[in-house]
């Protein structure tokens, strides 16, 4: 997958296989369970301008093939992401994204800018699609013409490259990725959580204390492999596709559906090794119907 902002440096990465915002930390923590170097690239937690302690426990629920998670953005603030994180990603082989969230169009602004040009940062990940905030991300998502403005903004303030992370949550994905496509990003990503609830009938209340959260896993696949069906049809920048990709095979289906990359992100929490056992399958596929280059069926079923 290759991410290149106009006129400016570009990202390269060695598989199709991405570790997802909010699932595998900062990288480091996931280093003594897999061979995080194999990885496509990591796109570290949701970082914004000042620290965040997130939302009330209990904020994670099991569902009937996902969960539902209303973490909240917790985070240690861009400050120490920059002292502590940046030094450590640099001597990595694996590029690090980072996956920025802010309340207003200047906080947006104000992290592209910080983040740019710092040793150890490979692109960033633009959060306008969670919605277990009270204010900020989803707000502007929920529309092209928001979404938009968010992207342009980020696009003059840095010249790293830029993925736009949308929403399942509307009516217009397709609109909405047309609209942040014409404003610079250089690679969607496709999708974000479903927002939904969880309820305990013997205490006879809401499992979240925030209420609902977003649902994620194999539950959320085929709406999400749709999605990128739709996007892959509609815009020419690179497709990152995710939503319950457990395996090799699901993985594979996003890349036919027009993915050029996928995140894979739950299943890190049931097999810590999902990463690279999704490289593995890959290979093995490849490998099995001589294929030269996975590319060679990124939205294959468009041309059939």
């Amino acid at each position: 997958m290759q991410l290149a902002p106009r006129n400016q440096r570009g990202l390269k990465l060695s598989n199709p296989v991405i570790a997802a915002s909010g699932t595998f930390g900062y990288g480091d923590e996931m280093s003594t369970i897999c061979d995080i170097q194999r990885l496509g690239a990591i796109i570290c937690k949701a970082t914004t301008l000042k620290p965040c302690f997130g939302n009330p426990q209990p904020r994670i629920a099991e569902t009937p093939d996902g969960m539902l998670n209303t973490i909240g953005l917790q985070n240690t603030g861009i400050d120490v992401l920059i002292r502590d994180k940046a030094p450590l990603w640099a001597n990595w082989h694996v590029p690090v994204m980072v996956n920025i969230a802010g309340k207003s169009i200047d906080e947006y602004a104000e992290l592209a800018k910080r983040l740019d040009n710092i040793h150890g940062i490979s692109g960033l990940e633009i959060n306008i699609s969670c919605p277990n905030v009270a204010s900020g991300c989803i707000e502007f998502g929920a529309n092209p013409v928001s979404a938009a403005t968010v992207t342009r903004t980020v696009r003059q303030s840095t010249s790293l490259p830029i993925i736009v992370k949308l929403t399942p949550n509307t009516n217009d994905v397709v609109g909405l990725a047309q609209a942040v496509a014409e404003a610079g990003a250089d690679a969607i990503s496709l999708i974000n959580t479903l927002k939904g609830m969880a309820i305990d009938v013997k205490q006879r209340r809401p499992i979240l204390a925030n209420v609902s959260g977003g649902l994620s896993g194999p539950a959320i696949k085929p709406i999400a492999l749709y999605m990128v069906y739709q996007v892959a049809a509609a815009v020419d920048v690179p497709i990152i596709g995710g939503g319950g990709i457990m395996t090799a095979q699901d993985a594979l289906e996003f890349i036919m559906a027009g993915a050029t990359a996928v995140e894979v992100g739950t299943a890190t929490f049931i097999n810590p090794t999902a990463t690279t056992d999704i490289i593995d399958g890959l290979d093995s596929y490849a490998i099995d119907n001589n294929l030269v280059n996975l590319s060679d069926i990124i939205g294959i079923i468009h041309k059939s």
